[in-house]
């Protein structure tokens, strides 16, 4: 066996060893709490038997006959689970398990009838037997694409960011399986398995993506349903109020909301919500007021710098944006906020005599 058909069979093995394990769990250790999942155990099972089998097969042909159409029976099951993985997945309350069941249970009857005909009667395996798994395969990847779009249509407030990558990555290894079946890839085997693994572990990731994203969410309308009391306000505004001046921290032109939470020590939303619910303010608006005072200040005292030179030194890193959020604040532009400022002085001169 050469390097390259040793990591072939590396990357192919392990993820139809680690879709085994997961498909167990789902389907035999977790509780049936949530019907869906059983199906997506289902699904991982039956994927990782037949890919098991197939690397098995391909690395090591010798084996009997009967091992490959074992790994056949098991696809056989694939697109029913899928069918009623989509349809749990929409239906929640509504899903009828029972009459799935009975459906699993004809379906077992149908398959052993085929194999029982096939050892009966002279017929070779390999054309026919998997031409008939293969059919029922596709007949089910079509009816769940169908179901998709259905429930998906009546229902489009669904989350249905579990479901739909389970189908897609469903439809994949169908469509891999198809074309390496027709002979145009020579590994059909091998193949198929290594793009298994593959998608498997692209659902990994996307399921903790989507895990990791309901949990910040969950977090944030944990926080947004508590108010922030005028007292408690109060103090943090006298504390926001005191890390501005102090320690001058909206002269950062990279400062971010998060950046100034840390420094207070509270939540990034709970300073958006004391900014937007008791200052009436953005996060930019009210970082921005203190840097345009700032440059105002500057101003008046005859500062020597350029303009340009003054909304880098309080915080802004361009000089269009110092000069637009200016004139926003302002009204004006530091240009004649100056010149104001100048012919402004005489008068203040006069009344002093």
């Amino acid at each position: 066996m050469s390097f390259g058909q040793q990591m072939l069979f590396f990357f192919s093995a392990i993820g139809a060893f680690n879709g085994l394990l997961l498909g167990l769990y789902l389907v035999f250790i977790k509780k049936l709490k949530y019907i869906p999942d059983f199906f997506l155990g289902l699904i991982l099972l039956t994927l990782s038997i037949r890919v098991g089998i197939s690397v098995c097969i391909y690395f090591y042909p010798d084996w009997p006959l009967i091992i490959p159409h074992l790994g056949l029976s098991a696809l056989f099951f694939t697109g029913p689970a899928l069918y009623y993985y989509i349809r749990s997945s929409f239906l929640q309350e509504q899903f009828d398990l029972k009459k799935s069941r009975q459906s699993f249970g004809i379906l077992t009857l149908i398959l052993g009838t085929v194999g029982l005909l096939y050892l009966i009667f002279p017929v070779t395996w390999d054309r026919y037997f998997a031409t008939f798994i293969y059919g029922v395969w596709t007949v089910f990847i079509f009816l769940s694409v169908y179901k998709y779009y259905i429930f998906s249509k009546k229902d489009a407030k669904k989350l249905t960011q579990y479901i739909l990558p389970v189908l897609i990555s469903n439809v994949i290894i169908f469509l891999a399986y198809q074309l390496m079946s027709t002979g145009w890839i020579p590994i059909y085997c091998a193949g198929g398995s290594l793009v298994f693994s593959l998608i498997l572990y692209g659902n990994i990731l996307i399921l903790f993506n989507n895990k990791y994203r309901s949990a910040a969410v969950k977090e944030e309308r944990k926080y947004s349903n508590k108010k922030i009391s005028d007292e408690q306000a109060e103090n943090f505004v006298s504390k926001l109020e005191r890390l501005m001046d102090m320690e001058e921290l909206y002269k950062n032109p990279n400062l971010k909301l998060s950046d100034l939470a840390m420094k207070m020590n509270i939540s990034a939303h709970q300073l958006s919500q004391l900014l937007n619910d008791n200052l009436e303010k953005s996060f930019a608006t009210y970082i921005n007021e203190y840097r345009i005072s700032e440059a105002c200040e500057k101003i008046e005292n005859g500062s020597y710098l350029k303009f340009e030179e003054i909304g880098y030194e309080v915080g802004f890193n361009s000089k269009s944006t110092f000069f637009s959020t200016f004139k926003k604040i302002k009204n004006t532009t530091p240009l004649l906020y100056k010149q104001s400022q100048l012919a402004s002085e005489p008068r203040f001169q006069s009344l002093d005599l």
